[in-house]
Formats: structure tokens, C-alpha cells, sequence
């Protein structure tokens, strides 16, 4: 199987387990049937095994220079992935009805929305975060494909995900969104919580350690 062939088939697989997925009906089916906790593990495990795929499969298509290398821009994911792991931490730990959900305990109170007062979307902001940081450090074609089409991909997500909680939900959107936001600095100190530096710091570890086994290039420039 050539390069570009894996490449287009991770990729496809990578966009197939995640559109499907969104689809309302679907979702709900798959919560119905195994529940809300072991559907997000399972999930987000299928989507961990896709990715590294789908990583490895960049790294080993042709090489087609895009964006010319810069020293300097090869430290953009060891600082920017240190803002997306607490982000994570902080955006699965919480309840969020607005959003791909967390595994937070109890319903979701909107007049403290915690994480979600920074972003509705924090693990689409994640991805943002990672697939930026990536980009800039990987000007070949194959990674700006991969790493361009995640950042659109989260940034889009985000649009559609709002546009269609606010026709689904209606006035109960309004309720919940009213102290939330797409985007805002404003609510930056629900991310310099301990549970998310911590379990933001840890799993930067776990990345940074598991990085040159399983991506096969060391996280350090």
C-alpha cells in the first residue's frame, strides 16, 4: 500500500468516526445502548487508535515541502500543548450539554459553568490548540493536510454544534448557553483550577513520555 493510499484511507476513517458519531439519533442510540460513561471511553479510545494511524500514516507519505522550516516554530507544540492538556483535563470533567460531553458527576448548572465559561467546545479547542501547534512545526503537505484540516475541522465543529443546539433545544439553549461562550478570556480562571493543572500536567507528561515511542520523533526540537 502506497504513502499517499494509507494516508487517504486514515484519513477517511479518522473523519467517518467522528461525523457519524455527531449525528444526533446515532449518538443517541449508542448512549442508549452501553451508556453515557463506557460510550465515552469507548469513543474516545477508537478515536485515540485512529489517530495514532492516521499520524503515522502522514509521517510515512512523500514528502512535499509546503511550508518552509523554522527552528524556532519546531517549540510550538511542546508550549501550545501545555495550554490544550489542562484544557482537556478541564473539558471532560465537567457535564456539557452544549458540547461534546465530559465525565463530570451530577447535572450541569449553567449559572456556574465553569470550563465552559472560557469555550462551550473546550476539546474542539484542544484539537485547535494541538492541530495549530503541529502545523507550524510540520510544513511538509501531508501534515498540513492532517494538521490543517484539524484545525478547520474544530473551528467548524464549533459553528455547527451551536447552530444546531440552538434549532434542536431552542429557548433551553438560550437557558443553558447564557453564561457560556464560543470563545472568552473572561473565563480563564476556570482552566487555572487544580484538578486541571494537575490532570492537565500529568497527562502533558504521559504525551511528552509516550511522544518518541509512539509517533517515532522526540517532542524536544
Amino acid at each position: 500500500m502506497s504513502g499517499w493510499t494509507d494516508f487517504t484511507l486514515a484519513l477517511l476513517a479518522f473523519l467517518a468516526s467522528h461525523m457519524i458519531p455527531a449525528r444526533p439519533r446515532v449518538r443517541a442510540a449508542l448512549v442508549q445502548a452501553v451508556g453515557l460513561r463506557p460510550y465515552i471511553l469507548g469513543y474516545s479510545s477508537l478515536s485515540v487508535l485512529i489517530l495514532i494511524w492516521l499520524i503515522a500514516a502522514a509521517a510515512q507519505a512523500p514528502y512535499v515541502q509546503v511550508l518552509p522550516p523554522h527552528g524556532a516554530l519546531r517549540w510550538a507544540p511542546a508550549l501550545l500543548m501545555a495550554l490544550a492538556c489542562p484544557l482537556t483535563v478541564a473539558g471532560m470533567s465537567v457535564r456539557n450539554p452544549l458540547s461534546f460531553g465530559g465525565l463530570g458527576q451530577g447535572d450541569f448548572d449553567p449559572d456556574r459553568p465553569g470550563i465552559l465559561a472560557l469555550t462551550r467546545h473546550p476539546l474542539l479547542l484542544a484539537l485547535m490548540l494541538w492541530s495549530l501547534s503541529h502545523l507550524l512545526a510540520n510544513g511538509d503537505l501531508a501534515h498540513v493536510i492532517l494538521f490543517g484540516g484539524f484545525a478547520a475541522f474544530s473551528l467548524a465543529g464549533m459553528v455547527l454544534i451551536d447552530r444546531r443546539n440552538q434549532r434542536v433545544m431552542g429557548p433551553e439553549w438560550e437557558r443553558l448557553a447564557r453564561y457560556t461562550a464560543r470563545f472568552s478570556l473572561r473565563g480563564l480562571p476556570a482552566l487555572v483550577q487544580p484538578h486541571a493543572l494537575i490532570g492537565g500536567a500529568a497527562l502533558y507528561l504521559l504525551f511528552f513520555a509516550l511522544h518518541g515511542t509512539v509517533i517515532g520523533l522526540s517532542p524536544v526540537p
